[in-house]
């Protein structure tokens, strides 16, 4: 029977892996713990102690812990350490899911940020959303800066995490 994995390049081994190209570096970041919430972002704000707004695309954010916005109820929380609440439907009008193994983050730093952005996306890199879900390079991501205005993070789903790598080393701004 023909191997059809033939067809498509190999993944990358994402622990190591990092492009560096034209002043910007692009590479896996692990480690985060995400856990999407949905519902009464008031009252998950009132029981986990972090912010219900979250930031949308482009904005900055900072810190080991904040929250990202992806929906009029929904967010993504993100932490360096595990967060403060368990998953699952609470009494209070929300719902937790862990989404650690679901969701790829590649971390994307350098002064030629904004154009790679500009590639990948109709969003005017200059300016920021209330909602932080783009369509980038033809897929779902979270978008989103981190600490400073030419670092950003992009949130997608790890299945599509290889066509992603690829899509950004061949990314002209790269």
């Amino acid at each position: 029977m023909r191997n059809l994995a033939e067809k498509w390049p190999a993944a990358p081994d994402f622990a190591t892996a990092v492009l560096n190209k034209n002043g910007v570096t692009v590479r896996t970041l692990g480690g985060l713990n995400q856990l999407l919430v949905s519902g009464d972002l008031a009252a998950w704000s009132k029981a986990s102690g972090l912010a219900g707004e979250g930031v949308g695309a482009g904005a900055v954010v900072g810190g080991d812990r904040y929250t990202v916005r992806i929906a009029r109820d929904r967010l993504l929380a993100v932490g360096g350490q595990p967060l403060p609440i368990v998953a699952g439907w609470h009494a209070d009008g929300f719902a937790v899911t862990v989404m650690d193994a679901g969701l790829h983050v590649f971390e994307i730093e350098g002064p030629d940020l904004d154009r790679l952005i500009a590639r990948g996306t109709a969003l005017d890199p200059g300016h920021t959303s209330r909602s932080a879900s783009i369509l980038f390079a033809g897929v779902s991501v979270l978008f989103y800066r981190f600490g400073n205005p030419n670092r950003a993070r992009l949130h997608i789903d790890r299945g599509l995490a290889p066509y992603l790598w690829e899509w950004l080393e061949q990314a002209q701004v790269l």
